[in-house]
């Protein structure tokens, strides 16, 4: 896991000595780690600062680990969300699973099995590398599902009643949310989200305002 910049993971559990541990663990090999007792202080954290992979427990007090799924997964899709769960807890992994979860691995986490889903997973996917990631606005949204479709700027103007100006502001912002600097990364951010299936057609509905 050797990166020019170091990979950024959350890890939300409301046991300090797990934290502790888990913190100790991904630190040696290289990743920057900010431990959240409970799901909230997460969430909020996530709104101003980057993060590559978010790792959660499922039982915590308050709203628990498949709650703080289901909210990641609506605030900021493209960001793999790995899931501990108890031993043997299968139906839990695939609720899990079903939400959106990229993987799940089972308490007590053997170190080696850890680490290799963690460094899997930060390979497979980087999102927006920007401090400021929000969920689209229904505008930014309508245009994106407009720009998968092949539209340029002036025809969503003309589309949505809009100044072209108007549109290559909201295009910027969407852009900028989605972490993509050109529209063949932002293709396969939409492709995550499942807005898109990269083979040209954009997915039915999901994107309707």
């Amino acid at each position: 896991m050797e990166n020019k910049t170091l990979d950024r993971i959350f890890f939300v559990d409301d046991e300090p000595s797990v934290r502790l541990v888990v913190r100790k663990t991904l630190e040696r090999v290289g990743v920057s780690v900010t431990c959240f007792a409970g799901a909230d202080d997460c969430l909020a954290c996530l709104e101003s600062t980057p993060c590559d992979l978010l790792i959660t427990d499922v039982k915590m007090p308050g709203r628990d680990g498949i709650e703080l799924l289901e909210a990641v997964k609506a605030k900021v899709p493209w960001l793999p969300v790995l899931v501990v769960t108890g031993f043997g807890d299968v139906p839990m992994a695939v609720k899990a699973l079903k939400l959106g979860a990229a993987d799940f691995i089972e308490k007590p986490l053997d170190r080696e099995a850890f680490l290799k889903t963690v460094q899997s997973l930060l390979g497979q996917n980087h999102p927006p590398a920007s401090g400021h990631d929000h969920a689209l606005t229904k505008t930014e949204l309508r245009i994106l599902h407009l720009i998968l479709e092949g539209k340029n700027n002036r025809e969503i103007a003309l589309a949505l009643h809009r100044s072209p100006r108007t549109v290559e502001v909201h295009r910027s912002h969407v852009m900028r949310k989605m972490g993509a600097t050109n529209i063949v990364e932002l293709l396969r951010r939409a492709a995550i989200m499942g807005l898109f299936d990269m083979d040209g057609a954009s997915a039915p509905g999901r994107a309707d305002a």
